[in-house]
């Protein structure tokens, strides 16, 4: 890429980002794991959930055909993209990033169908990140509203999201494998899980609905340095209930755990990428990003600047925003991008594209954005300010006057964040 314009800089970052997309996308990734080992069992009962799952499901069908018997889909609205239409299964959709009725609705409906599986199928469970909001199951004296509020608070306290889904778990009747107890004894549990966590913790992601833990009665009360508000410990109190309840039957059950995708892997495929391009300067940092999106947009930016070589540069990961009481429009790779870009203010050799790889960065349907040494002054001759919409958490009507959003769509993916920069010579 030596040579090229800033502009051929910044399509060549798009195009990997695209084709990397189509490598990690569910369906491809459950067809793989599908067919590199079978399953055993002729009848399969399929439950999909998380922000990929309609994509996850269509790989299954794709190897299974007429061997699944029953099906759920659990997703985001919007992410059904004529799966009922298509395959017959049954598509549901709920709220996300926030909860809402429909995720209670979704929770109870699998507290009805699970039980009534029949002995001698195999349970093909599916999950993707997303599955925290979209499906649950409170205490009787739990509130939706509560709930919402939860989420609120979570979302904008800057808890990474071990953190954030340990407290989800404490709450819920059916996260850390409570879910498991409504499955019969004898129904084997095959699970396929697209990571979006940090370490690949399967108790992390969506929660753990199919992961036995010890019942977290004695959840912590306190997360890091923040101490938690004591109507979460009253929610806390309320799960103690049916988490006691489970515990008794979440043990019996034999359950196959399998990670097909994670961050670690979608990187490790982008420098693969990256050479079948042409580019022999491709720079893979193994550090997960993680922290502030802020402080991380610009640690990375000065050492783009100041210490990096030259050439192609890849980190993956998933940073934090604390959010202010009213905050604008953006997520955390618009945030990240921002800060980027005023460190990269009036460079003219680096671009950093930074996005989700499910095509949704925070509660926006942008994926994130790509930033260059010009980014500050095209925004700010639109009479904007980067350190006021930073402030506001407003990055991404910076990012939209200053031309740089990306925009995917709903990708069929959910394996976090990727960080992608250039440096020319």
């Amino acid at each position: 890429m030596q040579g090229l314009t800033s502009v051929n800089i910044r399509q060549r970052l798009l195009q990997l980002y695209q084709r990397l997309l189509v490598d990690i996308c569910g369906d491809r990734l459950v067809a793989q794991a599908l067919q590199s080992k079978p399953l055993k069992s002729e009848k399969i009962v399929l439950l999909a959930s998380g922000k990929a799952a309609a994509s996850m499901a269509r790989g299954a069908v794709q190897v299974l055909g007429n061997r699944i018997v029953d099906a759920r889909v659990i997703t985001k609205e919007g992410h059904c993209r004529g799966l009922e239409e298509e395959t017959g299964i049954r598509c549901l959709q709920a709220g996300h990033p926030l909860p809402d009725a429909r995720s209670l609705a979704a929770g109870q409906e699998l507290l009805e169908w699970l039980p009534g599986l029949p002995t001698g199928v195999t349970l093909l469970v599916l999950t993707s990140g997303g599955t925290s909001a979209l499906v649950e199951v409170l205490p009787l004296t739990t509130s939706l509203e509560t709930l919402v509020r939860l989420n609120q608070w979570l979302l904008g306290s800057g808890l990474d999201i071990h953190a954030m889904n340990r407290i989800r778990r404490s709450v819920s009747c059916i996260k850390g494998g409570g879910l498991l107890a409504y499955v019969p004894p004898m129904v084997l549990v095959e699970h396929l899980i697209l990571s979006d966590v940090p370490g690949d913790n399967l108790a992390i992601i969506g929660s753990g609905l199919f992961v036995a833990m010890e019942t977290e009665c004695n959840a912590d009360t306190q997360t890091g340095s923040e101490v938690l508000p004591d109507w979460l410990r009253v929610m806390q109190q309320a799960a103690r209930g049916c988490r006691a309840w489970q515990a008794k039957n979440l043990f019996s059950h034999q359950v196959n755990h399998q990670i097909i995708a994670s961050n670690r892997l979608a990187c490790q495929r982008l420098r693969e990428l990256a050479m079948e391009m042409g580019l022999d300067e491709v720079h893979l940092h193994r550090q997960p990003l993680a922290g502030a999106a802020w402080l991380q947009g610009r640690t990375i930016a000065h050492y783009l600047r100041k210490q990096a070589p030259t050439g192609l540069h890849i980190w993956g990961g998933e940073t934090t925003v604390v959010l202010p009481s009213r905050p604008g429009r953006g997520g955390r790779n618009q945030h990240l991008a921002l800060a980027a870009a005023q460190e990269l203010a009036g460079t003219e050799h680096i671009s950093l594209l930074t996005v989700a790889t499910d095509g949704s960065d925070g509660p926006t349907d942008d994926a994130g954005a790509i930033v260059d040494g010009g980014t500050l002054r095209r925004g700010q001759a639109e009479g904007l300010d980067a350190g006021f919409a930073l402030q506001q958490a407003d990055s991404g009507h910076f990012l939209e006057a200053s031309g740089d959003l990306v925009s995917s769509g709903v990708t069929g993916t959910n394996l976090m964040d990727i960080v992608l920069a250039f440096k020319e010579v």
